[in-house]
C-alpha cells in the first residue's frame, strides 16, 4: 500500500512539473494556454497511429507541452516582436530549442529525457531545412516528427495576433502540401486516413 501512495505521490509531482515547465515556455505568449495540451492530445494520437505502446504515447503525451520550454530564456523584445525578425534577432530565437534541452535533461527521468529530446527536435524539417542542426529524415527523433506536425496544425486553427484561425480543413490541407518538406511522408499520410480522430480531439477541446 505505501509502495502505491508513493507511487501516485510521484505520479502526481511529475504531472504538476509538466505543467509549470509547460506553462513556463509559454508565460509571455499571447496563446491562451490550451494550446500545448490540446496539441499534446492530438501527438498522443498521432504516436498512436504510428505503432507506438501505450506507454510511450502517454510519456509522449506529457512531453509535448514542454516542447517550448526554452523560450523563457527569449529576451521578451524577440519573443513578442510583432513583426519580421532580424537576421540577428531569428538567431537568437532558434537558441530556445538548445536552451529547452539543457533545462529538461536535467529531470534526469525517461520523461524528460524524451521531453529535452522533443525540444531540440522540433523544428527540424523532414527535408533538413530545419534548425537548430539541419538534421534530415529519420535522423530527427520520431518523438519530434510527431510534435512538429501536432504543433503546427494546431497553431494553424488557433486564433493569434497576426492571424485568423484557419478552417481545420485548411489547416489539414496544408500538412498535406508539406509532406516530404516539413514532414516526414507517413506521418502526415496517417493524419489524412485518420483525419475524423482528430476532428474528434478539436471539438472535445473546444467545449473546455
Amino acid at each position: 500500500h505505501l509502495d502505491l501512495v508513493r507511487a501516485e505521490n510521484l505520479e502526481k509531482s511529475q504531472r504538476a512539473a509538466v505543467f509549470m515547465l509547460g506553462e513556463a515556455g509559454h508565460y509571455n505568449d499571447t496563446d491562451t494556454g490550451l494550446h500545448i495540451w490540446r496539441m499534446a492530445d492530438y501527438a498522443r494520437e498521432l504516436a498512436s497511429l504510428a505503432g507506438w505502446e501505450p506507454e510511450m504515447t502517454a510519456r509522449l503525451e506529457l512531453a509535448a507541452p514542454m516542447h517550448d520550454t526554452g523560450k523563457i530564456g527569449i529576451p521578451d523584445e524577440i519573443l513578442k516582436a510583432k513583426r519580421k525578425l532580424t537576421e540577428d534577432e531569428w538567431v537568437v530565437m532558434k537558441t530556445h530549442a538548445w536552451m529547452g534541452h539543457d533545462i529538461l535533461k536535467r529531470g534526469g527521468t525517461p520523461l524528460f529525457d524524451m521531453a529535452a529530446e522533443v525540444a531540440l527536435n522540433h523544428h527540424e524539417r523532414w527535408d533538413g531545412s530545419g534548425y537548430p542542426s539541419s538534421l534530415v529524415g529519420e535522423q530527427i527523433p520520431e518523438s519530434a516528427r510527431i510534435v512538429a506536425l501536432a504543433d503546427v496544425f494546431d497553431a494553424l486553427t488557433m486564433v493569434r495576433p497576426y492571424k485568423d484561425a484557419w478552417q481545420v480543413e485548411d489547416a489539414a490541407e496544408y500538412l498535406l502540401t508539406e509532406s516530404g518538406r516539413h514532414f516526414e511522408p507517413r506521418l502526415v499520410e496517417l493524419f489524412k486516413n485518420n483525419i475524423e480522430a482528430f476532428y474528434r480531439i478539436k471539438e472535445v477541446w473546444s467545449l473546455k
